[in-house]
């Protein structure tokens, strides 16, 4: 740090006496200065310390001043009890008083209100008249000032930053901290209090703080810091002196104090001493800091201003990509330059006073540089670095985070070599080291501490040492502070270069100002004179190979020596700094005058803008030091890439462009060592920009020279036709005999003009090879009929078709299909597949015709729905019946049409997905409450169960009892849609009579097993119902009853609970005509059978009409095992009709004496013919169980009339089953599909109604 005096006054009244400055303060944008002295308010302008205009108002000596933060006024206080206001345009507003001498002012940062302090009391003036004992605030709107007494006497006051408390420093040496209202929050008590009166104190105006910071200045001699807690921070700082003041900088970085030590001091935030800012002739009463800048004006007891500006000097070193810098005067960042990860060591603080320091990076290379009069060391501005973590004993870096730690001591010098890194404090030196040999660890501890004081300008670090430079004298020290060796040199140092080596024996090249340059091992005490030039030296470097060195001299030349020869190669003007390239032995930089500059071998320099001074030269990053920051500069190296590139100079343009140069820059090496042959290096370029197309081409051609293959002008026109130089590659083609290689790339380039051109002499095949291309060339560019018709012209028949096909020209499609021969198979097929697509159904057949392929046909037949057409041509080749009735079945299934679609897969002997079909159908029917629909397809399963059983012996008993279980359902679902219709709708065509059978039938059938669907709830209730109506009122009250035990619909609720009170009141039994009579054994039955649908006596089942579900008067019989089906059939068709006995009235008798009367009996009383079958009724015994029916053999079979007989013709291999109707005079209807039974009548209602029978849906037709 380095205070350079910028302007000074000094201030005395009329009678020439000194007038002390007391206090000063800035406008906030610091252009004025205004200053408390003698009685009078001066205000300075900041420039150039011209007196602008001394304000009077006060009658007494001004002991304060204080400007508000927006600017627009400032306020004064005196000794005559007064404050007055003054505007920026210096123009007083306001004057109020106190009852003491005014102490302090302080305006809130944020409120912009006024503190006043007097000696026995201070207001804060207020906006608003708060309560009695609070203090005031005052706003030129509202006029009124409140004031409060303190317990002592007010010396000084400070606002937070936030503006929510105010500070006041106390004379018994006691800080008040009070809110806005005058209230106290905090009472700081100091240790030995009563002995030191606290004289100034401040809070730190830095908002990047975690917490207010507060400064106290007491007489005490003690400078101490604190919380707004009243909690210490650190420990207390000896100043040695009374103090008078404390001023924070702007930031918060660093505290000016002075007072009888008559100088102002710079300390850091922790309160250590960085230096003196001025020394004085007597006490320093106040300073100020200006706003954002590092200027501090002084004001003293003889009335003396000064004005310094502070410069802090850069102090830092440079090793390969590792930059130390000193930051906030006691940190030290170590930054990687090339990922910009740093870490913080925060061990010292660092003060350079004639110079600065540079170590450059080079391999192995360190540089330091110190000139007195250097224009880098008139940097102006610190280095802001983001600092990372550093923790003791080991200092971690890493980007994200930073943690300081406090090491309180001043940071002089800093040198980085390798792994080592030392830092000069005031009173020793640290030496670091890398934690680990890796290197990209950032991670450094603590290896030795040298703890002596010592003086010099410049610090050098080797592996095993340290070297101290102090003017013409260099000294070598161990780590342990033991000096090794001392050299003395003719002339002053003014550039030391550490330029490598082994351990304990680097190497040094040392600048002087007599221009010599001299070489030193730190193992040797005798130095070597590399060259000598006549001009001072200011700054050197070394080549990666240490032939040749660059010198630049004070009159900011650029010398480059060989260093074998001692020759001069080349020298430039305009330079301050250069720096060789680590990765590139001829190329280097140097800047000067706001630009850089890049030299390559002896190629003309290449200049671009810079500002700053180049300390480093890596690939393509420059290193550049601006003022006090260093940055990484990343260079393309185009400039002097292309300078080779002019020369053909390719491995050389490789290794430049290596360096860093853009992806542009890549390529144009790339083609120029492409079209050089040079095709390593340019497979190489290839390579980096990931062009694969070209590293195709360069493997191609070095396998081909692999093979013996060394025409390179060959090889030139692949470049060039890769490149697009197409003519010439062509030239140079023809040119090496290769024609044949010309024509085909212009035909790959549709290029079909020139083509022709190299095509041989009436060669067939290259001819019809580039129509077909330039077919394909027109398909490409969309123009199709000219392709199709240069296929067709080339005989590229099929890719004519697919082109015709894409856009539909049936009828060049048909002519194109008629003029193939029907040996060219594929092309046909094609031909007919698309027209197929286009639904050009009849020329599709007509190829297929052609081809004699009947499978194509047929599927064309499928595909286009001519379903007659394909019936056809499956009725004459069998073996594609499933081909056509497959897709006929699903497309009836797609169409709605189930049933049909079951008969055609019936058809095409796919019984498993008929019998699916039927299934699902079933499943829909009765989920959706299509009952009837539901027994139709129960009764069709049932048929297709027995197709299956007769044609698949294996599953015969399976089916059997599917075929059983499916005919009981498709009866209860038939019976139940009835029930269903009759519960859900409104109004039934049923007469209850029908209501009440169907009721019972369904009821005796549940109690085998209630299918999917059906109510056990509705039946019952329908039953309940009907009973009631009919008079069967046994029947119903069991019905009510079964009612009451399931869980009724609500709708059904009411009804069923008034049906069950209702029928109690009818009498406990049924209807003598409703109950049912076996038509074998006469046995009256009553109307519910536990034993299901049969007689209770003789177990003969009841027969129902399927409309009505009255008992029909039908017995059933079997026929004797020696009888077959067809035999008990011939026998019934060849029986005689039974003749009917003549009617012969009423007769009269006599008996003995009685007289008799008799109807019908023959006069001769000749005994009645008796009926074998009626004899075969009753054979039966009453305590079986099991159903026996009626056995009839031959004898019996030929008396019975074949009108009586109703024969059951089951398909096979079912049995026929045979009734008898015992009252011939009811007339009963069979079904011949479904073997239902019917009264003649219902049946004929029904179809009528229907049009084909009830139960199963056939016609009469069918």
């Amino acid at each position: 740090m380095r205070a350079v005096p910028t302007w000074v006054d000094k201030v005395h009244d009329r009678d020439k006496v000194d007038q002390c400055i007391w206090d000063l303060c800035f406008k906030p944008d610091g252009s004025q200065l205004i200053v408390a002295a003698g009685n009078r308010v001066l205000v300075y302008d900041t420039n150039d310390g011209t007196l602008i205009q001394p304000l009077k108002g006060h009658k007494d000596t001004v002991y304060c001043v204080c400007y508000a933060k927006d600017g627009k006024r400032f306020a004064s206080g005196a000794a005559d009890k007064s404050v007055i206001i003054w505007t920026s345009k210096l123009e007083g507003i306001l004057k109020y008083t106190h009852n003491d001498a005014i102490q302090c002012l302080a305006y809130n940062p944020v409120t912009h209100q006024l503190a006043s302090c007097a000696v026995s009391d201070f207001a804060i003036v207020e906006y608003e008249a708060r309560r009695s004992n609070a203090p005031g605030l005052w706003s030129p709107e509202q006029k009124n000032v409140s004031k409060h007494k303190v317990n002592s006497r007010i010396t000084c006051c400070s606002w937070t930053n936030d503006g929510q408390y105010l500070a006041l420093g106390l004379y018994n040496g006691l800080v008040s901290i009070r809110n806005k209202g005058g209230e106290e929050k905090v009472k700081i008590e100091r240790p030995n209090a009563a002995t030191s009166p606290v004289w100034s104190l401040q809070w730190n105006p830095s908002r990047d703080e975690s917490y207010d910071v507060l400064a106290v200045a007491d007489w005490g001699q003690r400078l101490c810091f604190y919380q707004l807690s009243g909690k210490q921070i650190g420990k207390d700082r000896n100043l040695g002196y009374d103090p008078n003041y404390v001023r924070w900088f702007s930031r918060g970085e660093y505290v000016v104090v002075g007072g009888s030590n008559k100088q102002c001091c710079l300390h850091t935030k922790e309160g250590v001493k960085l230096g003196v800012i001025g020394d004085q002739s007597t006490w320093t009463w106040s300073a100020a800091v200006k706003p954002d800048s590092n200027y501090v004006a002084v004001g003293c007891q003889d009335g003396t201003i000064a004005y310094y500006q502070l410069i802090f000097s850069t102090v830092h070193g440079l090793y390969k990509d590792r930059y130390a810098y000193r930051d906030n005067m006691t940190d030290v960042i170590i930054q990687h330059l090339i990922t910009d990860q740093k870490v913080k060591c925060l061990r010292q603080e660092m003060l350079i006073k004639d110079g600065y320091q540079v170590l450059h990076n080079c391999k192995f290379v360190q540089e330091m540089y110190y000139d007195k009069d250097s224009v880098l060391s008139k940097a102006k501005e610190k280095v802001v670095a983001e600092l990372s973590v550093c923790q003791s004993p080991i200092y971690r870096g890493h980007s994200s985070q930073s943690v300081r730690i406090k090491c309180r001591d001043l940071v002089k010098k800093i040198a980085i070599y390798r792994h080592r890194l030392a830092v000069q404090l005031p009173d020793k030196i640290v030496i670091y080291e890398l934690y680990s040999d890796d290197a990209a660890d950032m991670h450094y501890k603590v290896k030795e501490k040298i703890n002596k004081k010592f003086e010099c300008n410049l610090l050098v670090v080797c592996s095993q040492n340290i070297i101290l430079c102090q003017d013409k004298r260099l000294q070598c020290y161990s780590f342990q502070g033991i000096k090794e060796r001392e050299w003395l040199m003719e002339s002053l140092i003014r550039y030391i270069k550490v330029i490598g080596g082994p351990s304990g024996r680097e190497g040094l090249l040392v600048g002087l100002k007599n221009g010599q340059i001299m070489k030193i091992f730190v193992d040797n005490a005798f130095p070597i004179m590399l060259l000598k030039q006549s001009t001072s030296v200011r700054c050197l470097d070394v080549s990666a190979s240490r032939t040749k060195l660059a010198v630049v001299d004070e009159h900011n030349t650029c010398l480059v020596y060989d260093i074998n020869t001692k020759d001069l190669l080349f020298q430039e003007p305009n330079a301050n700094s250069v720096a060789w390239n680590t990765h590139y032995e001829d190329m280097l930089c140097f800047s000067g005058n706001g630009l850089l500059n890049i030299k390559a071998s002896n190629f003309p320099v290449h200049v671009q803008k810079l500002q700053g001074f180049v300390v480093g030269f890596s690939g393509s990053k420059i290193f550049c030091l601006h003022i006090y920051s260093m940055s990484s500069v990343d260079v393309p190296q185009s400039a002097s890439m292309y300078q080779y590139l002019e020369k053909k100079l390719f491995k050389d343009a490789y290794k430049v462009a290596c360096l860093g140069v853009t992806d542009g820059d890549w390529e144009v090496l790339a083609h120029e060592a492409l079209e050089g042959l040079d095709f390593d290096t340019a497979k190489k370029a290839f390579i980096r920009i990931k062009d694969l197309r070209y590293l195709e081409l360069i493997h191609s051609i070095e396998e081909r020279k692999k093979r013996g293959e060394n025409d390179n002008m060959i090889f030139l026109g692949d470049v060039y036709s890769y490149q697009g130089k197409f003519n010439e590659a062509a030239k140079l083609y023809k040119k090496a005999g290769g024609e044949q290689k010309a024509m085909n790339m212009y035909t790959d380039l549709r290029m079909f003009d020139q083509a022709k051109e190299y095509i041989g002499s009436g060669d067939p095949l290259d001819k019809k090879m580039l129509i077909t291309k330039q077919a394909d060339w027109a398909k490409s560019s969309n123009e199709p009929k000219a392709a199709a018709e240069m296929y067709i012209s080339a005989g590229e028949y099929c890719k004519a078709i697919d082109i015709v096909g894409e856009h539909g020209w049936a009828d060049m499609m048909i002519d194109l299909a008629r003029k193939l021969d029907k040996a060219d198979r594929e092309a046909l097929s094609r031909a007919a597949m698309h027209l197929t697509k286009m639904e050009q159904y009849p020329f599709a057949a007509e190829v297929y015709s052609k081809m004699g392929d009947i499978k194509a046909l047929i599927n064309l037949h499928v595909e286009a729905k001519h379903w007659e057409d394909a019936f056809t041509l499956a009725d004459k080749h069998p073996e594609y019946k499933e081909e056509v009735y497959v897709p006929y079945a699903q497309w009836l299934a797609e169409n709605d049409k189930f049933d049909d679609a079951q008969e055609a897969f019936h058809k095409a002997g796919l019984q498993g997905e008929a019998v699916k079909v039927l299934e699902q159908l079933t499943h829909n029917a009765v989920i959706e409450s299509r009952f009837n629909d539901a027994g139709y397809y129960f009764w069709k399963l049932s048929m297709q169960c027995l197709d299956i059983a007769r044609e698949d012996s294996e599953k015969r008993e399976e089916m059997f009892a599917k075929f059983q279980d499916f005919q009981r359902k498709a009866d209860m679902y038939y019976a139940y849609h009835s029930i269903q219709r009759y519960t859900d709708e409104p109004f039934t065509s049923h007469l209850p009579e029908a209501l009440f059978n169907i009721s019972r039938y369904l009821l005796h059938m549940i109690q085998s097993g209630i299918p999917h669907g059906i109510s056990k709830v509705g039946t019952l209730y329908a039953l309940a119902k009907q009973s009631k109506n009919l008079g069967a009122y046994k029947l119903a009250r069991y019905a009510y009853e079964k009612l009451q035990t399931l869980r009724i619909p609500s709708r059904f609720q009411e009804a069923v609970d008034l049906g069950s009170v209702m029928i109690r009141s009818k009498a406990f039994q049924d209807s003598e005509e409703l109950l049912p009579m076996c038509y074998r054994c006469s046995t009256t039955n009553p109307l519910l059978n536990n034993g299901g649908n049969c007689c209770v006596n003789c177990r003969q089942p009841f027969v129902h009409s399927f409309v009505s579900f009255e008992v029909l008067p039908l017995v059933e019989f079997v026929l004797d095992s020696s009888l077959t089906d067809e035999e008990a059939v011939q026998i019934l068709d060849l029986s005689i009709p039974r003749q009917k006995k003549e009617d012969r009235g009423w007769k009269e008798g006599r008996i003995g004496h009685a007289q008799t009367l008799s109807l019908g009996q023959a006069q001769d009383d000749e005994p009645e013919e008796e009926d074998p079958f009626s004899a075969k009724l009753m054979t039966f015994d009453q305590e079986e169980t099991e159903f026996r029916p009626v056995v009839v053999t031959k004898s019996v079979l030929q008396t019975l009339s074949r009108s009586e007989v109703y024969i059951l013709k089951w398909p096979k291999p079912l049995r026929y089953q045979f009734f008898r109707s015992l009252l011939p005079d009811v007339t009963i209807t069979q079904c011949p599909k479904c073997n239902k039974l019917f009264h003649t009548d219902d049946f004929e209602l029904q179809y009528l109604q229907k049009g084909h029978c009830p139960f199963c849906r056939s016609t009469l037709d069918d």
